[in-house]
């Protein structure tokens, strides 16, 4: 919208809140209500409205997107999808099956990603071959596409975005601001790796592997000043996400699973996503155990000196083999 030139922030503003920028996004909804519509798009539209602004605090996190594998434009509908709608902004991905490959087009479908996962589940647990075989061929495509981008959706995403279009694309979980040059793919870079970096603005999305040139703003080929730097940067930005994922994960886990009441019927998806879950919570509570363990034994070994120093007469009231514990304490080390 920025690039667009529909949101305008103050002159000489370089940093703006997650508020802020949320309140420009939610003023710019209300103002882009079209004027001359009929009663019935009207109510739609306020509908749309509603739902958009309920959920626009996501954008800060992560929205909802369920791809399916049939077009670069297709998703399973979310409320999420909404937004993109409302502010007329085209969301694309390049996770294809290719039409060409008969068998990967059968065991896929239709499915979207949800429901191609719990279709590949279903499969090994069926006693019919052609169905465990068909899983088999789904699970095999979920891997070896794992970039989340093919080459005909390459060719695809290609053909379909128009020269100078300003849209953005969802890959691996983020969403990248993606426009068409010369007939070009080119990606917006926004990794904290390039935060100095600033001739550095567009990659070009040429293959699945990630591996694109960087450019500054005219499109003219730009590599990096620094690339140690910014590798550092880039793995930086990937353990960031890593933790954003988990803290997220632990908030909408409010309360811990209680296995004797999972509902009968429960799908192998959802119970594989509770036992995930309570996985991941019990590994970083375990971890920040050990961070606040490791914290209070250096603690205490760094003031053990000073409280034998100030013993007083409660101290002489022990018994001799404290006295003698206590003294072997003095004169050793805690290794961390």
């Amino acid at each position: 919208l920025l690039l667009l030139s529909q949101i305008k922030l103050p002159p000489m503003m370089e940093i703006i809140t997650a508020e802020q920028l949320m309140e420009y996004l939610g003023d710019y909804i209300l103002d882009a209500k079209p004027k001359e519509i009929s009663e019935i798009q009207r109510l739609n539209y306020e509908q749309n409205m509603s739902d958009a602004m309920a959920i626009l605090h996501k954008l800060q996190t992560g929205l909802d997107v369920n791809v399916k594998f049939t077009g670069v434009r297709v998703f399973e509908y979310t409320p999420e999808c909404i937004v993109f709608d409302l502010l007329d902004i085209p969301l694309y991905h390049g996770w294809l099956v290719d039409p060409q490959v008969a068998d990967i087009v059968k065991a896929v479908g239709n499915c979207s990603y949800n429901q191609l996962v719990e279709k590949i589940i279903s499969c090994k647990q069926s006693d019919n071959s052609e169905l465990v075989s068909e899983g088999f061929v789904a699970e095999q495509f979920l891997n070896n596409t794992a970039t989340q981008l093919t080459y005909h959706g390459l060719c695809e995403l290609t053909s379909a975005v128009q020269e100078g279009e300003l849209c953005v694309f969802f890959r691996n979980n983020h969403f990248s601001t993606m426009t068409k040059y010369k007939g070009q793919l080119y990606l917006l870079v926004t990794d904290q790796g390039f935060l100095t970096e600033d001739k550095v603005v567009w990659e070009s999305l040429h293959n699945v592997d990630g591996d694109g040139n960087f450019c500054d703003s005219n499109f003219h080929l730009r590599p990096p000043s620094d690339p140690e730097t910014v590798y550092r940067g880039q793995q930086d930005q990937i353990d960031q996400d890593y933790l954003m994922a988990l803290s997220l994960q632990q908030e909408q886990q409010n309360q811990e699973i209680n296995w004797e009441q999972i509902p009968e019927g429960i799908s192998d998806l959802e119970l594989a996503k509770k036992l995930q879950e309570e996985e991941d919570r019990r590994a970083s509570q375990y971890y920040q155990e050990q961070e606040q363990a490791a914290a209070q034994v250096q603690v205490q070994g760094a003031a053990s000196p000073a409280s034998g120093r100030q013993s007083g007469s409660s101290e002489r009231k022990r018994k001799e083999p404290r006295e003698k514990e206590r003294e072997k304490e003095k004169n050793s080390c805690v290794l961390l």
